[in-house]
């Protein structure tokens, strides 16, 4: 599996976990030539921009190790265009989680759940916006 499709697989079970604990996905890989969101979610009236980081468990180091001061930054400024090109005020309530999703290089895509060959870690709320 190369890292593209790596990639989707996290994110894919990402969105699957999300579901699960009552979060309604609007929209996936929102592009803008500054950057991406991979999943924006809705709980309650929190909108919820999620960064979504997978690693095969071979790996040395953790997937939220790849999220630095400008990854930081970038997702910031992607929250802030998706509420202003929805038409969200700026100060209705949104946070910036990460999901850490560590795939054993020996997962089975058997069910749907993807129970088996995979962790996942949500981290709530984890990079505060100083804007």
């Amino acid at each position: 599996m190369n890292s593209k499709e790596l990639g989707n697989l996290g994110e894919k079970i990402a969105q699957d976990y999300l579901r699960k604990k009552g979060y309604r996905i609007l929209d996936v890989n929102f592009k803008r030539k500054w950057g991406e969101i991979d999943i924006v979610a809705k709980k309650r009236a929190e909108v919820i921009f999620v960064e979504v980081k997978t690693i095969s468990q071979k790996e040395e180091f953790s997937p939220e190790d790849e999220i630095n001061w400008k990854k930081k930054k970038q997702l910031r400024k992607m929250a802030q265009i998706y509420l202003l090109e929805n038409k969200i005020p700026l100060n209705h309530p949104y946070q910036i989680d990460i999901m850490a999703v560590e795939i054993s290089p020996d997962f089975q895509e058997t069910s749907p759940e993807f129970v088996e060959g995979v962790k996942v870690r949500h981290y709530q709320n984890a990079i505060e916006d100083n804007y």
